[in-house]
């Protein structure tokens, strides 16, 4: 029996040391995955010349400006849902009505300030993310209804919208007869 007692403790020991790793691992991949798409974006951003900001292909979708500001207001809406991480600066800034419409944030450098700090509020939350609380279940209001989903599918989610939204965007670059930036999955 006490030897049972010694190989079951050794076990538990064993798992919670090899989740710890996992989680470890996880996190580091997911802050350079945030770190690589932010330089990437931000160099979608800076192909678009600043007259263009305006551009939308069609008149019922966004303008390019628009589109941007969408991005990142959705990286910190997503991923405070996922990580539940506070920075009130953050969030007073990006919580406001109509936020994508605001006409004084519809240029070039305000847009690239939006979305540097959008990424970096990102990264931050990862950081500081318990990643063993990834599974625990959270619940939004979302438009379109209420949401429910785990830490890691927000997390998941968020970069998943970034991406889409990247992609997007990559056919306003060809509109305007600009190449986007070359693909940057390493």
């Amino acid at each position: 029996m006490k030897l049972l007692v010694i190989v079951l403790f050794s076990l538990c020991t064993l798992l919670t040391s090899a989740q710890n790793c996992l989680n470890d691992t996880l996190k580091q991949q997911m802050i350079r995955d945030w770190e690589r798409a932010k330089d990437y974006t931000l160099e979608y951003l800076n192909a678009m010349p600043a007259d263009k900001y305006s551009f939308r292909p069609v008149d019922s979708i966004r303008s390019f400006a628009e589109q941007m500001l969408h991005f990142s207001l959705s990286n910190v809406g997503l991923v405070f849902f996922g990580t539940g991480y506070q920075d009130p600066g953050i969030q007073k800034m990006f919580f406001k009505p109509n936020f994508e419409k605001i006409a004084t944030l519809q240029n070039k450098d305000s847009i690239l300030y939006y979305m540097s700090k959008s990424y970096d509020f990102a990264i931050d939350a990862v950081k500081n993310t318990d990643f063993n609380k990834l599974g625990e279940m959270v619940t939004q209001d979302m438009p379109g209804g209420r949401r429910s989903a785990t830490r890691l599918a927000w997390l998941l989610k968020a970069f998943e919208h970034q991406t889409h939204h990247r992609g997007q965007c990559t056919i306003y670059l060809r509109l305007v007869g600009i190449r986007p930036p070359a693909e940057k999955l390493w």
